[in-house]
């Protein structure tokens, strides 16, 4: 059974009333809800976007890339889906007011915020140039406040379901991950100050941490000079697909839970980093002796 918040929020007198969007074909959990997911033009963000739609959800994809948004929301539409799409900056505030303005304008609410548009970083600190630190840090921290706090009166009246998507290298930091292990960190401390600040609203703050997923074969991620190079090679035995984490994180949706972590390996970093934090560096340092290309 749906969770109740989803359905039992009083309409403020000020509200504009409007019908909930028809289901698509597919009826499902989320049948009547719409969503929001930044980033979902390609990888986890297009895999969430779908599997949210095939259990009934109306959509609302976003990206950067024009061309491969369109390419996704004209996929989606060949399948029956409910979705727009727009192209957004998401640090960029104005584009995510627009963003917001054209989930509204489409379905005419918004229940469900999922903030997984990021930058990622193959450099050591030392290395990297100052703008190239901010610019993953702003990818990863601005890229969640921004198109947060332009939906959260639609979320407010809708006591809608807000999840940050973090990672589990935000849990006891990553060599070579500086900026986005900060990043990572701070929107988890985010999520939990919002918790508290905002209890009244009903609104849920989750944050997911994902581990080692398959990435699309054009995935990128930042040098130290800023330049886009292949992410580090990871053991495809330790890698979930993208649609095995996108149903986890449905599944921490449904279930409003404040912490997902996703893995063995994030659920032993959460082991290691709170009961043995010595022993974990040991692991890390070990292992940037030894595996260095691991990092790399």
């Amino acid at each position: 059974m749906r969770d109740a918040a989803f359905f039992e929020a009083p309409v403020p007198a000020t509200a504009r009333v409007v019908a909930r969007p028809r289901a698509n074909a597919q009826t499902g959990y989320f049948a009547g809800l719409v969503a929001l997911v930044t980033g979902s033009e390609s990888g986890i963000g297009r895999e969430t976007a779908r599997c949210l739609c095939q259990q009934g959800a109306a959509v609302v994809l976003n990206g950067r890339n024009a061309e491969q948004l369109s390419q996704t929301r004209q996929e989606f539409e060949a399948a029956g889906y409910a979705v727009v799409s727009c192209v957004a900056d998401v640090t960029d505030y104005a584009a995510c007011e627009a963003l917001i303005a054209t989930a509204i304008q489409a379905f005419g609410q918004l229940d469900i915020l999922i903030t997984n548009a990021s930058i990622s970083q193959r450099a050591y600190f030392a290395d990297m140039a100052p703008d190239v630190f901010r610019q993953v840090l702003d990818s990863n921290v601005y890229g969640t406040v921004y198109p947060l706090k332009a939906a959260l009166p639609y979320l407010t009246r809708t006591r809608g379901s807000v999840t940050f998507i973090s990672s589990i290298s935000a849990l006891n930091g990553m060599p070579s991950g500086s900026a986005y292990c900060a990043g990572k960190a701070a929107v988890a401390n985010l999520a939990h100050t919002l918790r508290l600040e905002l209890a009244h609203t009903g609104i849920h703050f989750g944050v997911v941490h994902i581990g080692f997923t398959q990435n699309d074969p054009n995935k990128r991620v930042l040098d130290a000079a800023g330049l886009p190079v292949p992410i580090a090679h990871r053991p495809p035995r330790w890698q979930k697909s993208q649609t095995e984490v996108a149903r986890i994180i449905l599944r921490h949706i449904r279930r409003r839970r404040q912490r997902t972590v996703i893995s063995a390996l994030g659920q032993l970093i959460v082991l290691v980093h709170t009961y043995f934090p010595r022993l974990g560096d040991w692991i890390v340092l070990t292992t940037i002796r030894r595996l260095r290309h691991f990092y790399e």
